[in-house]
């Protein structure tokens, strides 16, 4: 079979799809690399682009803001996020979800770490329980630092030296293995040095100068390294040469485009970014900065001394210089936190005794708590605690669990689908879809692949479960429970039959515990995959429905699993055993909202109907005039609004009417409930204009009741024959079968459901209403 072929819209030319994937990969490595470039031609690139000069914790900071920022809701409280968190240039694989003030709080003592202003000695150290996000940080901040770095905006440089023809002898440079082409005697510097560490200290400050009076804004450019220990013995080798040869413009010579060329390089782990990881071992020097190499010292030992070519540079400073240096899982590497205590005071390691190289990076370490533990094992010796010094320079940053059902629901809905593309709503409303939404997911079994749906409102049920077992109690009014809080944070308001109630309204405290244990994301995803193995015909034996898990599937094996899981003490089991009961009744709340909207779709009003509504009322109220079908200014039609309050509203009937005149109890109504309302928004809008014809009735809580919530009493009055008792096998040609048909095909079409899920949410909620219905 012959290759497919490609024309690329010219029939003239064909190629195969192979090539054409080549040549992309090609056109894209063309725009991430330059060809390297003379040290003249660095300085006229940066003294036009002064931030391309910037150093680590700027650099960091550059990448960051480059991403832009949104805005998000958490805690029931609109905050603005740096979108780099939402790890774009990976699709959101690594995405950080929620703790957006810690973010921010990081960014923050990054800026200030830049501009110089007090922190610069700071170790930034990310601290909280297991499963919170912290790796996910390091993975995004890998990813972002590597795309930001292929961008334009975002080049980092470097220089490599060919010291190869200064002199006759043949001698060359190098670390490691012997080069063996022309173009192989480039070698550049293992370290990432800074390309402006090349010029003598005095000439530099001038240059800075120059650079920075062209930044405006932006965190000055500073470059306090000298070279690295390898473009040190190139740059004195080439120098000792020259000297020798009597050349005139030594540094001329020493950096002429044979021998010196600045390129620019994709910074990731390795180049540019550092990570030591808990299993790395080592001595501490080994770990920091690298190790000597045997065979290249005897090789290369000159004069007595160690020669830094047969240094390996390959330590986690080493790595990370330029950019970012990470110690993952820190209390692993305790003993080596001392030793980094004035890296960043004094921006320099040792190799050894004689050889010391300077160091321009970011600092950051993750830990869990038990880095704490060790920190605090002295302290009860107040100022002679032999680890103060160390907790001084540490800038501490705790990630939290998530304490917002939306962000939890979507962590989960990553977790067990692999989706990662970051949820955008342009209103709660949209989000509320997203968490209420079924999950389906394909499980292999020995008979073949088969689709388990995970119902409407299961991964709701197990997300707020998580979150309410991560709140505190202590800061809880009497009129809340767990459930009230957790939708408060989530979506910044409560509604209590007409009343919207906003988070602001209640003073919790921001020094709270909320977060700061709980059920972690990891065993709940565990215990719905296990699900989604088990024999789930158990749950629902008379019908069948194996591939269908439910909300109360989900909260009852979250709950008996508590017990044996070795992440839960005996305390923490008992107390989140005892908060599931609240979200069970929530999540059947929403169950019955479901099953009431389909069975009443058709009774549901039409938002223009509404709008028409409101603003008679407040002609009514007014002595205003509305527009008739005509175009006419007319009075508004008192029959129109009694035939909306009675039919629409259902809050009132024919006795509290005189004729089509309201009575006092309707007259209160209007006037409380729609006018005030009404005004309240007026005035709010005051200084951009207001007409009531563009208000939005949805903002009033008993208008917005309407558009999309019924009862049972309209139920009853709509469906006078419905039986709630025969909904599981509803007898041939009755009212109930008829009702049950309509509203299980709306359930599927309009909510998600599966004819199935649709089955056994509308039984289980016409059970619970048979009791009561009589």
């Amino acid at each position: 079979m012959s290759p497919e072929r490609s024309t690329d819209g010219d029939p003239g030319k064909t190629r195969t799809v192979a090539e054409s994937y080549v040549t992309a990969a090609d056109r894209h490595l063309a725009e991430t690399y330059e060809p390297p470039m003379s040290l003249e031609a660095y300085v006229e690139t940066i003294l036009e682009q002064p931030h391309l000069a910037a150093g680590a914790s700027t650099y960091l900071l550059d990448a960051i803001e480059a991403a832009g920022t949104r805005t998000v809701v958490e805690e029931g409280e609109e905050r603005e996020r740096y979108c780099f968190f939402d790890d774009p240039y990976n699709d959101g694989e690594h995405a950080i979800l929620g703790n957006t003030d810690v973010l921010n709080g990081l960014v923050e003592d990054l800026r200030m770490i830049a501009a110089r202003r007090g922190k610069a000695e700071k170790i930034i150290w990310l601290a909280g329980p297991t499963a919170t996000g912290k790796s996910e940080l390091k993975r995004c901040l890998i990813n972002g630092l590597r795309a930001y770095s292929r961008t334009d905006a975002g080049r980092r440089y470097t220089v490599e030296w060919n010291a190869s023809g200064a002199d006759s002898s043949g001698g060359g440079l190098t670390y490691g293995d012997v080069p063996e082409s022309d173009e192989e005697d480039w070698l550049e510097s293992p370290v990432q040095t800074h390309p402006l560490a090349t010029f003598p200290r005095e000439i530099r400050t001038d240059l800075l100068a120059d650079l920075n009076d062209r930044l405006g804004d932006h965190p000055d450019v500073t470059v306090e390294t000298d070279l690295d220990p390898f473009s040190r013995e190139a740059y004195e080798y080439l120098e000792e040469q020259y000297r020798r040869d009597g050349i005139e413009g030594l540094f001329s010579a020493v950096t002429d485009p044979h021998h010196l060329r600045v390129k620019n390089y994709v910074v990731d782990v390795g180049q540019g970014i550092g990570v030591l990881h808990a299993e790395d071992e080592g001595t501490p020097k080994e770990r920091l900065v690298g190790s000597w190499m045997g065979g290249m010292l005897r090789e290369l030992n000159s004069r007595g001394r160690k020669n830094p070519q047969a240094f390996s540079y390959d330590g986690v400073l080493s790595q990370g210089n330029g950019g970012l240096t990470v110690v993952e899982d820190a209390a692993q590497h305790a003993d080596l936190l001392r030793k980094l205590l004035n890296v960043p005071d004094e921006r320099s390691v040792k190799l050894d005794r004689g050889i010391e190289m300077d160091i321009d990076t970011q600092l950051l370490i993750i830990s869990n708590p038990d880095l704490e533990a060790q920190l605090d094992q002295h302290a009860e010796r107040g100022g002679s605690d032999p680890l103060k010094a160390l907790k001084r320079r540490l800038d501490k940053h705790r990630f939290a669990y998530l304490t917002t059902l939306s962000l939890e629901a979507e962590l989960l809905h990553r977790e067990l689908t692999g989706e990662t593309a970051v949820w955008r709503a342009d209103s709660y409303a949209d989000l509320a879809d997203r968490i209420r939404e079924p999950v389906h997911v394909e499980v292999r079994e020995a008979e073949g692949t088969t689709d388990v749906e995970l119902a409407p409102h299961a991964i709701e049920a197990a997300a707020l479960y998580d979150v309410v077992s991560r709140l505190s109690t202590a800061d809880l009014p009497d009129a809340l429970d767990l459930v009230d809080k957790a939708l408060l944070f989530d979506q910044g308001y409560l509604e209590e039959g007409d009343e919207r109630i906003d988070a602001a309204e209640f003073a919790f405290e921001e020094n709270a515990e909320d977060g700061e244990r709980g059920i972690p994301v990891t065993y709940t995803r565990d215990v719905i995959a296990d699900l989604l193995y088990a024999d789930r015909d158990r749950h629902h034996p008379d019908l069948d429905v194996g591939s269908v898990i439910m909300p109360r599937d989900v909260l009852e094996a979250m709950a008996e699993g508590l017990s044996v899981a070795p992440v839960f003490g005996e305390s923490e089991v008992e107390t989140f055993e005892e908060r599931v009961n609240q979200v069970r009744t929530h999540v059947s709340s929403r169950q019955e909202e479901d099953v009431l909207a389909a069975m009443l779709k058709e009774k549901r009003v039409e938002r223009e109907t509404v709008a028409e509504y409101v603003e008679a009322v407040y002609a009514w109220a007014t002595d205003g005039r509305v527009e008739n079908d005509r175009g006419e200014e007319v009075p508004p039609d008192p029959l129109t609004m009694r035939v909306f309050e009675v039919e629409h509203l259902g809050r009132f009937d024919e006795s509290h009417y005189d004729g089509d005149q309201p009575g006092e109890a309707v007259r209160a109504f209007r006037n409380d409930k729609i006018v005030t309302a009404i005004n309240r928004h007026a005035w709010e809008s005051r200084d951009e204009g207001f007409a009531v014809e563009a208000f939005d009735p949805e903002s009033i809580p008993v208008i917005e009741s309407i558009l999309g919530s019924h009862d049972w009493d309209a139920v009853r009055r709509t469906f006078e024959d419905f039986d709630p008792h025969q909904w599981a096998d509803p007898p041939a040609g009755t009212e109930t079968e008829r009702v049950k048909e309509r509203t299980i095909d709306v359930l599927v079409g309009d909510y998600g459901y599966s004819p199935a899920s649709a089955e056994l949410t509308s039984r289980y909620v016409l059970a619970e209403v048979a009791h009561r219905w009589d």
